[in-house]
C-alpha cells in the first residue's frame, strides 16, 4: 500500500527537517503502532501550522534531554517517548489543550484498559471520566 502523495511529501520533509527520525532506506521505522500514529499527528500538527519543524526539532531536543537527565538511557527505544511528549508540551504551550485535560483523557483510557479484555477495541465511556 502506497500513502497518499501529500502525506509522502510531508514524512519526507519531516524526516529532512528532524534528522534524529529512525529510519531505514524506506523511511521512517516503528517498533509498535502507537509510535506511527505520534509520527502522524506531528505531521497533521504541522500541517495545520501549529509548530513550525525547526520549533519542533528544538522542543524535541529538550524533551530528549530532560529524559537523558532524568536517567533515559538513550539507547533509541525510547525515541517515540520523547516525540509523544513533545506533542504534548507543544499542544499545551500553543493552547490547544490543557495539561489537565491530557492527564484526565490519559487517566480515563487507562481505566477503560483495564476494563477491556485483551484483544478487543478500547472505547472510552463517560464512566471512564469519574474520578478514582
Amino acid at each position: 500500500m502506497s500513502l497518499p502523495a501529500s502525506t509522502t511529501t510531508a514524512t519526507q520533509y519531516a524526516i529532512h527537517a528532524v534528522s534524529s527520525i529512525p529510519r531505514d532506506t524506506d523511511g521512517p521505522v516503528f517498533r509498535e503502532p502507537w509510535e506511527a500514529q505520534a509520527f502522524a499527528m506531528a505531521l497533521a500538527l504541522h500541517a495545520r501550522g501549529l509548530f513550525s519543524w525547526p520549533e519542533w526539532a528544538a522542543t524535541l531536543a529538550d524533551e530528549i534531554k530532560r529524559a537523558q537527565a532524568a536517567g533515559d538511557p538513550d539507547t533509541g527505544e525510547t525515541y517515540y517517548r520523547h516525540w509523544l511528549a513533545t506533542l504534548e508540551r507543544l499542544v499545551v504551550e500553543k493552547g490547544v489543550t490543557s495539561s489537565e485535560s491530557l492527564t484526565r483523557y490519559f487517566e480515563a483510557w487507562d481505566h477503560a484498559a483495564d476494563r477491556t479484555p485483551h484483544g478487543e477495541p478500547i472505547e472510552l465511556r463517560p464512566g471512564d471520566f469519574q474520578q478514582k
